[in-house]
């Protein structure tokens, strides 16, 4: 399509994201008069795919300026006059006609955000005369067009929404969506020869005069993909509206915060105690956002005197290349209103999605694919580690796979169903399979020196057969029989392996039948299938970020980005971070060979309580 007579199109996202999110359309007007003035209908297939593409416009919201908050006018207002930036003869005649057809006092006024001081003080003065509603603020163009049954335009873009949405348009101008028998035209206004049914017009607006680039390939893309792009987008946006302050994020999350939880309207403040995140909300109008693992005792029930939300955050299910510990940005986050998934006291958000939601065909299949995708990448939360080395398993013997976790993590503390350290689950796996091949597994923050829950080696091997150290999750799995794990998210990844997986405690992924659950959570009723839970804990609950763009994406966006390493390259304050650990780790090595209680953890405890989790 020649774009030099081109504008954006109708799919653009916000004015306050990156450039990439606005340039996902590019419309001709030239184009798209060339299309509708021709001789003949357009192709059966072109009209069927544009009364799907209506529908799921329609249904996703997404279209023109839908990121600003919506706007609810009056009860009873039923017209729309929409304004142009500068006033002359045709809006005269428009305001005229919607006064008389409209009925006095029925009508909402909407000044455009370009118009002048003047254009304003006219405007409002024309309201106040005849009992107008003034709309003198930006407003989602879907809330405008709510409950109205005329809009009247000389060649606003709202005017093409609204025939999308069957409403009556009266027309007192040129656009590109006029005189073809959809709009009831000013008399100057001069009618085209040919009838177009909306369907018709919108094929050639937005499936056939539109290039598509997709912001994250910048490779060419279609309406529907677009469509579906801005409909994430706009959840995202609107949920994000909501949240006024952010608290107990370290400093050096804040950025990357700063950027998953903005809105088109604003960024949220960052607080570090109660009483000041509370009345930030309340100024602010807003919900607290709280890192969950460092939520502050008093939070929740101050909040909820004060009236505010909260709202728990989370690293997401697939995360980075690299720890958290290591002060590795996370591209990936979950909110949690209700509660938050490590904690089975009380149904999180993500347990009453996966106990009600009605999967889809279409979801399943995106599941199955990602589950495919996965697997064949080798995709874990962290993507760190070495290949698996040659262990001689004894013939016959079934091997299971403990992994390690942070000892005082708070999906031990709050779902280890009284287990709390890494060497009672180690004694506890032995005690129910004697003759097993047992492997184990520090985890990696505690291996990195950053965290509690390190296990001396001949202690360890009093109950494990194995001790294996910088090997990547993905590797182990596949290698071995079955995986008994207290919390760890590594069940989850050994499910989308397709391995037996025993759980000594409640993580989030047991008690949906595809686990064996020694601690089981009794309100979890429901099965799912694989495919059914990764949909819910892989594309429904978590945010995911992409940090070439910088947008809100898919998963499948960001596994294509786990896929490259060189786009995680680690900086100063990670490798400082680094440096550190493995000054704590050598600092824990030479304590281990000059204590007497070597059977005791309490040395390595002591050394580590001073390290903050990440």
């Amino acid at each position: 399509m020649d774009h030099v007579d081109s504008e954006p199109g109708l799919l653009r996202g916000p004015l306050s994201w990156a450039l990439d999110a606005r340039a996902v359309s590019i419309f001709s007007p030239k184009f798209c008069a060339e299309i509708l003035e021709g001789e003949g209908a357009l192709a059966p297939e072109l009209t069927e795919r544009a009364r799907a593409g209506i529908d799921a416009l329609v249904a996703a919201r997404v279209g023109g300026d839908c990121w600003s908050g919506a706007f609810k006018t009056t009860p009873g207002r039923t017209v729309l006059v929409v304004a142009p930036s500068t006033l002359g003869d045709a809006f005269d005649r428009m305001i005229a006609a919607a006064i008389s057809e409209g009925g006095q006092g029925n009508i909402a006024l909407l000044v455009p955000g370009d118009a002048s001081k003047a254009t304003q003080e006219t405007l409002a003065r024309l309201a106040t005369e005849h009992g107008m509603d003034l709309i003198a603020r930006q407003a989602d163009a879907w809330s405008l067009t709510d409950g109205i049954a005329t809009l009247y335009t000389i060649d606003s873009e709202l005017g093409f929404l609204a025939l999308l949405r069957g409403i009556r348009v009266r027309c007192f101008g040129r656009p590109f969506y006029a005189g073809f028998g959809l709009t009831e035209d000013d008399a100057a206004i001069p009618a085209h020869p040919h009838k177009r049914s909306v369907e018709e017009l919108f094929a050639a607006a937005c499936l056939t005069a539109t290039d598509y680039t997709d912001p994250y390939s910048k490779t060419a893309s279609s309406f529907e993909e677009a469509c579906a792009t801005l409909a994430d987008w706009r959840r995202v946006n609107d949920a994000n509206r909501g949240i006024a302050v952010c608290m107990g994020m370290s400093f050096w999350k804040q950025e990357r915060m700063a950027d998953v939880l903005r809105s088109s309207e604003c960024v949220p403040e960052f607080h570090k105690t109660t009483g000041a995140a509370i009345a930030a909300a309340k100024r602010r109008g807003g919900a607290i956002a709280v890192w969950a693992a460092r939520e502050p005792a008093d939070l929740a029930p101050a909040a909820a005197e004060a009236g505010v939300p909260v709202v728990r955050i989370e690293d997401g299910f697939v995360r980075s290349v690299g720890l958290g510990a290591d002060f590795t940005q996370a591209a990936s986050i979950v909110l949690d209103r209700t509660g938050i998934y490590f904690d089975p006291a009380k149904p999180s958000d993500l347990e009453t999605l996966l106990q009600t939601t009605e999967f889809d065909t279409r979801l399943v299949e995106r599941a199955g694919r990602l589950i495919d995708t996965l697997v064949a990448r080798g995709i874990t939360k962290y993507n760190t580690g070495a290949a698996m080395p040659d262990i001689d398993v004894p013939s016959g013997k079934r091997t299971l796979f403990v992994p390690g976790q942070v000892q005082d993590d708070r999906s031990v503390a709050t779902g280890g169903a009284g287990i709390y350290r890494n060497i009672d689950l180690l004694q506890r796996v032995r005690t129910l399979n004697p003759d097993a091949f047992i492997i184990y597994k520090p985890h990696p923050d505690v291996d990195a020196g950053h965290r509690l829950g390190a296990i001396p080696e001949d202690e360890a091997l009093r109950h494990a057969d194995r001790i294996v150290r910088g090997v990547s999750t993905a590797a182990i799995i596949p290698v071995v029989d079955e995986i008994h794990t207290l919390t760890s998210l590594t069940g989850f990844e050994a499910l989308i392996r397709r391995r037996k997986v025993v759980t000594y405690g409640q993580p989030f992924y047991s008690g949906w039948g595809l686990t064996t659950d020694l601690a089981p959570v009794e309100r979890r009723k429901r099965n799912l299938s694989i495919e059914e839970l990764i949909a819910g804990s892989l594309v429904l609950y978590p945010r995911y970020f992409d940090p070439v763009t910088r947008l809100s994406c898919g998963p499948e966006i960001l596994i294509e980005r786990l896929s490259h390493p060189e786009l995680w390259k680690p900086g100063a304050l990670i490798i400082l971070r680094r440096f550190q650990g493995n000054l704590m780790r050598l600092l824990g090595n030479f304590i281990t060979k000059k204590t007497s209680h070597v059977g005791s953890t309490a040395h390595l405890d002591k050394r580590q309580k001073h390290v903050k989790p990440a």
